[in-house]
């Protein structure tokens, strides 16, 4: 079913997943993809090029589209598609769009009216999720927290209450401050699984705390690519009523308006709005919930 503007150009986009360690997990029709592209967008020329090599596709055009050049990329690939062009998107590893290059090319190609198609393939999040023995039913995909600073604590904060499973991609040389700030959020008993060069020769997946993963890491020199999958928070990761209106109360003293204090104690604890709202006015509100109503 298709609807709106949807593939009425002349190009066409085509989102190519590639491995993620183990080069035959290549697909069949990842080689036909490949061999049938006039152009490839890839984030490195040297690794797409072994990777076409080991498929036996004959070296394409290459087009460099990184997490420096994706915007400049996208407006070449724009033109190649109005010229009718078959434009093939692959990264260094895994599927385009997923914490790598590829979400601003898909942008330029549907705002153009192109027709925008994948290859499936490996996702080292998915991957990660299905093995690690967490829930899956349901969970968000996070990839990189932010590099430092109040974004990096905000995320941190949200994600602390989140129910659902979390999955983290993490480089190994920021792994045991991940780790670190992660059992700060979350509380140093929460369960993670740490997955390590996924599909590869050296493939290690490790089970237990945050805590426990802290010691771990410092005692294993961390190496390759990790995928952090973090159980979500459950009931008993949840302040109690007397918890939050003890918060309220404190922020009450130190002369905070009502309405100020909601909101700090809904960030500070992690708990919806709503919940401290409602606690907040039953306990002697001022009658006036629309001064305090937290926006929907």
């Amino acid at each position: 079913m298709t609807g709106g503007r949807h593939g009425s150009g002349a190009g066409r986009l085509v989102l190519v997943a590639t491995p993620i360690g183990n080069l035959a997990d290549l697909s069949p029709r990842a080689v036909e993809a490949l061999a049938e592209a006039d152009v490839i967008v890839c984030e490195d020329t040297r690794r797409t090029g072994r990777l076409l090599e080991h498929a036996g596709v004959v070296r394409h055009r290459l087009v460099v589209a990184n997490e420096h050049s994706e915007a400049a990329a996208a407006a070449q690939v724009a033109r190649l598609l109005t010229e009718g062009a078959t434009v093939a998107v692959v990264t260094d590893a895994g599927t385009p769009g997923i914490s790598d290059p590829g979400e601003r090319l898909v942008q330029a190609a549907v705002a153009g009216g192109h027709l925008v198609t994948t290859v499936p393939g490996p996702t080292a999040g998915i991957s990660a999720l299905v093995v690690s023995g967490l829930p899956t039913g349901r969970f968000v995909m996070e990839g990189f927290l932010p590099r430092k600073g109040g974004e990096r604590t905000a995320r941190l904060r949200e994600l602390a209450g989140e129910r659902r499973t979390v999955v983290l991609y993490e480089a190994p040389h920021r792994l045991a401050r991940t780790l670190a700030d992660l059992a700060a959020a979350f509380g140093r008993d929460r369960s993670i699984v740490v997955c390590r060069e996924l599909t590869k020769l050296h493939e290690q997946i490790w089970r237990g705390t945050l805590s426990e993963a802290l010691d771990h890491a410092s005692e294993v020199a961390p190496r390759g690519e990790y995928v952090l999958v973090v159980a979500g928070a459950s009931d008993a990761d949840q302040p109690d009523d007397e918890a939050i209106r003890a918060a309220l109360a404190d922020r009450s003293a130190s002369g905070e308006d009502r309405r100020t204090a909601i909101v700090a104690v809904a960030q500070e604890l992690r708990v919806p709005k709503r919940r401290v709202y409602t606690l907040a006015h039953a306990d002697g509100g001022d009658g006036s919930p629309d001064a305090t109503r937290p926006q929907q």
